[in-house]
């Protein structure tokens, strides 16, 4: 039996976010559809895919022999896109690219408007994600991630070290010791259920006791409470020419083993052979190599 690649994309949606609803927002499609055309796919192979409850929709054994080549299957679909994009010449359209909050508000917007005005064939899609989305699918085009890549498939374009500092609002470093120490400042983290993103653990690890004054899912939440003076937060340290004005300044303080990290940016390997996600991850390289350290070229 042939089934087609949009029943597929439906049951992966529904068995990786767990829930009609929560396929439904991944496509983009309303609930009663997803809910209708799933039918259809489990009447036509004869056997039920899921077990629908209250707290979601959880793989049957059937559905448990289709999810690997089902899988397979998204990752050649992606494929078959990229071939088809790479007979395009010309280095115009739309180019996505997915990373951390944090990199997305504070390099990538800015980049966006000056790829604009420098390129105005082309087109930033950025998606800010605390998951790494699927470049092998084609669910992006390009990503900056804090890991290299080891699934097989990817390809890292440059990898990066960059300092980590403390920063808080001018009227907050005032009040401080001279020499202040970690558990000294009061914090501003992640809330659940994205407490477990750096620099959460890292600061569990160094502060005892650890427990900030104020969270927030939101990054840029983050920011404005520490520009209102309310705690420090962790950033990087680093002067990129995109950089917004900001009222934060950094504290002489170590952050002992996590006072650097790493930034990879990283594609699906046949993603480079569309131009305009060439010319892309080229103009992204020779911006990010004037501000990284011990930067290398895999």
């Amino acid at each position: 039996m042939d089934i087609p690649w949009e029943d597929v994309r439906l049951f992966l949606a529904v068995a990786e976010t767990g829930s009609l609803s929560g396929a439904a927002r991944k496509l983009r499609i309303g609930q009663p559809t997803v809910s209708r055309r799933l039918a259809a796919l489990e009447y036509s192979l004869g056997a039920a895919l899921f077990r629908r409850s209250v707290d979601g929709a959880s793989l049957t054994s059937a559905g448990e022999r289709l999810l690997a080549p089902a899988r397979k299957m998204a990752e050649w679909a992606g494929e078959v896109g990229r071939a088809v994009e790479s007979s395009d010449t010309s280095p115009r359209g739309l180019v996505r690219i997915t990373a951390s909050p944090y990199l997305c508000f504070d390099f990538l917007a800015p980049f966006a408007a000056w790829l604009a005005r420098t390129h105005p064939g082309l087109r930033l899609e950025v998606l800010s994600s605390v998951q790494y989305l699927d470049l092998n699918r084609g669910e992006a085009d390009l990503a900056l991630r804090n890991r290299a890549p080891t699934q097989e498939g990817l390809k890292g374009v440059l990898s990066l070290e960059f300092e980590n500092a403390v920063f808080v609002s001018k009227s907050l470093a005032a009040k401080l010791p001279r020499e202040p120490r970690l558990a000294d400042l009061p914090w501003i983290a992640w809330a659940p259920p994205l407490d477990m993103l750096p620099p959460n653990p890292q600061l569990e690890e160094l502060v005892p006791g650890f427990s900030p004054v104020f969270t927030s899912d939101n990054y840029l939440v983050q920011i404005a409470a520490a520009e209102a003076g309310l705690g420090a937060v962790v950033m990087t340290r680093s002067a990129h020419r995109f950089a917004r004005p900001t009222s934060l300044v950094p504290l002489s303080i170590s952050l002992g083993p996590f006072a650097r990290s790493s930034l990879h940016l990283v594609c699906a390997k046949s993603a480079l052979d569309i131009p305009r996600v060439r010319l892309v991850s080229e103009l992204l390289v020779s911006e990010l190599e004037k501000v990284g350290m011990g930067h290398s070229r895999p």
